[in-house]
């Protein structure tokens, strides 16, 4: 099934779901704990942050010295204070390039099964190997740089030994994106909403759960749903109408048409995670949009063709407030290895 196919079964699975959920409304207001649970599911528990190789990712992550000009890590798009994002409408990288698409949050990029907004890395790993050679991220001319920079640093090559036991030469491409991704899995951290799936009714105020009940109402769970709430799939941004004409965006991006090279994919994006999304604005892949009650209005009025009322939409952004979580406890940088002039 093409990209295209899976939007339009995206929007009548959504619209199926009104119908089950308004028949089971009318029930009474108890059956939202169940009606939730059906599309929904509380995140598991996070792997241990404690591991050799999570350890070295945690490392990593905020390392800078591999980049081209020494001032860019991950942690570089993807601040604390900003919930894992970093509050720009587009990325900036290495020598203040600016990056095509929007910086989604980190803290739940292992819970989606795509990375990137067009979906263009198979894996967090894989996206984590391959960005110290990106132009705009570190600008890395190859990884050989970045291996023979790693080296020159005292504790690294002791470091990847112990979180690759048994390899001859563990300072490698492959293993860079093992402990990048062992250490960005251990960021997903429970909300309230999760305690509410796991059976706390009161874990969500009378507000959030008419707002969880109105999300699923209409429609908006049809593509944000699972563990995640959302990143499970793709869907065409637009379905009902062009999203520029909603959000203003100055030149539209064609989508994951220019990975595929098929017309199908035209407009095509990963349906996001909206996990921490009440923190990690601004919103959709070019930041087009600042504040997140817009976003819920143009989502509902280009996904599904309603135009929501400021009741459902307020109702709606209070459910999403739900969803964010502590910042991690090991999101931060340990005390960094010396440099190489260190080793004299």
């Amino acid at each position: 099934m093409t990209s295209f196919g899976k939007s339009v079964l995206l929007t009548g699975l959504a619209a199926a779901g009104l119908t089950i959920a308004a028949a089971a409304f009318a029930a009474g207001p108890d059956t939202l704990p169940a009606d939730a649970k059906r599309v929904f599911a509380p995140l598991p528990a996070a792997p241990s942050a404690a591991t050799d190789q999570a350890v070295l990712g945690r490392r990593l992550f905020f390392e800078t010295r591999v980049s081209a000009d020494g001032n860019v890590s991950c942690a570089h798009c993807h601040l604390p204070e900003k919930q894992g994002a970093d509050g720009l409408p587009k990325a900036i990288g290495v020598f203040g390039k600016i990056n095509p698409r929007n910086a989604p949050t980190i803290f739940n990029a292992a819970l989606q099964f795509k990375a990137h907004w067009r979906g263009d890395r198979e894996t967090i790993e894989e996206q984590a190997e391959k960005s110290p050679t990106g132009a705009v991220s570190f600008g890395a001319p190859d990884f050989a740089t970045v291996v023979a920079e790693l080296k020159s640093i005292p504790g690294y090559q002791e470091a990847f030994a112990k979180a690759f036991p048994g390899e001859a030469d563990p300072v490698t491409q492959k293993n860079w994106g093992k402990a990048l991704g062992a250490y960005e899995r251990t960021l997903p951290q429970p909300t309230r909403f999760d305690a509410f799936l796991a059976g706390d009714a009161k874990a969500l105020t009378p507000a959030e759960q008419a707002g969880l009940r109105k999300f699923i109402e209409v429609g908006c769970a049809g593509c944000h749903d699972g563990v995640g709430v959302g990143g499970t799939s793709f869907a065409k941004f637009g379905v009902v109408e062009d999203y520029w004409k909603e959000t203003g965006s100055k030149d539209p991006d064609k989508g994951r048409a220019d990975v595929t090279k098929n017309d199908a994919d035209l407009y095509v994006f990963k349906v996001p995670s909206l996990r921490n999304v009440a923190k990690t604005g601004p919103y959709f892949h070019d930041g087009s949009v600042a504040d997140l009650p817009k976003a819920v209005r143009v989502m509902g009025k280009v996904q599904l063709g309603l135009d929501l009322s400021d009741k459902d939409v307020e109702a709606i952004t209070a459910f999403l407030g739900a969803l964010t979580q502590p910042v991690p406890a090991n999101y931060s940088a340990l005390t960094p290895f010396p440099d190489a002039a260190a080793k004299k």
